[in-house]
């Protein structure tokens, strides 16, 4: 362990590594269930949850044996709903088995990110960035999986009132109520330094709300989405149905829509990539692998092991493989090394046997964690100089903002890029902006064009 993953050299143990990969599991647990429900409407949903938990499990291992890195990967929820409702349901509506033709345009993908990465392309892209907006990015994923957090437990919700945009949840409702109990519990086990904290909170949050529905404050309601917290041993071993969606290519009809697949390839790759970069920048900032000069030390196989994920995803038959900002949670508990993800990796296979376990934690007990490592992301906003360049600040404050005011980490850096490069220019700064930067600008732009002509 100690010469694969450097322990002591990076200050961890494996208790710690153990507890850390555990926890970032619990965290993003929910993928298990939602990606087969998203692509379940257009795919064969127990082959979908076979092949995402397979998927998640081999790029996690490539990620810690390749980088040693703490990050988790899996099947992103945004792929995943442009992969079913974009692509199937709307754009290739008149398609025979239409998630053939989106499964080939993610293995494309993956194998144009592999090339990307092996060429050092990605690398550059994710090091190019201004520390300042490193920052920002940092600043803004806590604020995302904040109100992720928030959302999940009910306590922010769509306001029921035409004229406000959100509001307050129900206030007295259980899983209100628990997730607030939760947060608290996590920051008194924090305070008094206690080993597992989020973990312990997540737990703890779970058993409380077993006894809420025990007692009937928690009522299930399947129609309404409200599960039990129970699990539900019935379901079996959930490995069948794999068979109906691994390696199920249609690169015939690719070749002949050349401009319509390549328009999905672009999509597919767009939010990939600045998702991916947003979120490695994050989650290294607050593991403390970027150095002085605001690069991160292996970026390109932290990478590599995003793009083999995405193509093993495709093969297998789930949408987009990409790094998880849920894998701070595993990070803010104290995970270092490639033995977080590598026990990571493990839960994700032991999901495959244990799957009733896994999946009735409910979302509001990870929302706790959810919340508390949103705070602790947050704090990396009191590095910026804002009474500094006005570019930095303000390509700082707009990737922190928009990132959860638009419910998206691409679009949080796109508005970031965009602004600072253009206050650069207009303030006479233009020879601050690097030949990376200025591909990024470009990129950007290029997106821009394609959602105002409508072609994504």
């Amino acid at each position: 362990m100690e010469k694969l993953f450097h322990l002591k050299e990076r200050g961890t143990d494996v208790k710690t590594e153990v507890i850390a990969g555990i926890t970032t599991f619990l965290t993003m647990a929910y993928i298990l269930a939602i990606t087969p429900n998203i692509l379940g409407t257009v795919m064969d949903r127990s082959g979908v949850f076979v092949a995402t938990a397979i998927a998640s499990a081999i790029s996690t291992f490539v990620m810690a044996i390749l980088a040693n890195y703490p990050i988790a990967l899996s099947a992103g929820l945004g792929s995943s709903a442009y992969f079913a409702y974009t692509v199937c349901m709307r754009d290739l509506a008149d398609v025979e088995d239409p998630f053939t033709v989106a499964l080939t345009a993610i293995f494309v993908e993956g194998i144009i990110f592999i090339l990307l990465s092996v060429f050092k392309a990605r690398e550059a892209l994710l090091n190019g960035i201004p520390q300042s907006l490193k920052i920002g990015i940092t600043a803004g994923i806590g604020l995302f999986i904040a109100l992720i957090g928030l959302n999940d437990a009910g306590i922010v919700i769509s306001s029921r009132e035409s004229s406000v945009l959100i509001g307050l949840g129900e206030v007295g409702s259980a899983p209100f109520m628990l997730t607030v109990v939760g947060f608290i519990l996590i920051l008194v086990l924090t305070h008094f330094k206690v080993k597992g904290a989020i973990l312990i909170g997540i737990i703890a949050t779970w058993v409380l709300g077993m006894i809420a529905e025990k007692g009937g404050w928690y009522v299930v309601d399947v129609e309404a989405g409200i599960k039990s917290v129970f699990p539900d041993f019935t379901m079996g071993l959930q490995l069948s149905g794999i068979h109906n969606t691994a390696f199920h290519f249609n690169f015939g009809w690719a070749a002949s829509h050349i401009l319509q697949f390549v328009s999905i390839v672009f999509a597919l790759l767009y939010m990939d990539l600045f998702n991916t970069i947003g979120t490695v920048v994050g989650v290294a900032d607050k593991a403390g692998f970027i150095d002085k000069d605001g690069k991160l030390p292996k970026a390109g196989r932290v990478l590599l092991a995003d793009a083999i994920g995405t193509t093993v995803g495709a093969c297998l038959g789930t949408s987009t493989v990409t790094s998880f900002v849920e894998s701070s949670a595993g990070v803010a508990e104290g995970g270092k090394t490639g033995l977080t993800a590598l026990t990571t990796g493990g839960m994700f296979l032991l999901a495959l046997f244990f799957a009733p376990i896994f999946l009735a934690v409910p979302s509001f007990a990870t929302a706790p964690a959810l919340i508390y490592v949103g705070m602790i992301m947050l704090k990396s906003i009191t590095k910026l100089k804002f009474d500094g360049d006005i570019a930095d600040a303000a390509g700082a404050y707009l990737a922190a903002i928009m990132m959860p005011f638009a419910y998206s980490i691409a679009t949080g850096i796109m508005f970031s890029v965009m602004a600072w490069a253009l206050l650069k220019i207009f303030t006479g700064k233009f020879r601050d902006i690097k030949p990376v930067m200025w591909v990024i600008f470009g990129l950007f732009s290029l997106r821009i064009i394609t959602i105002i002509a409508g072609l994504t």
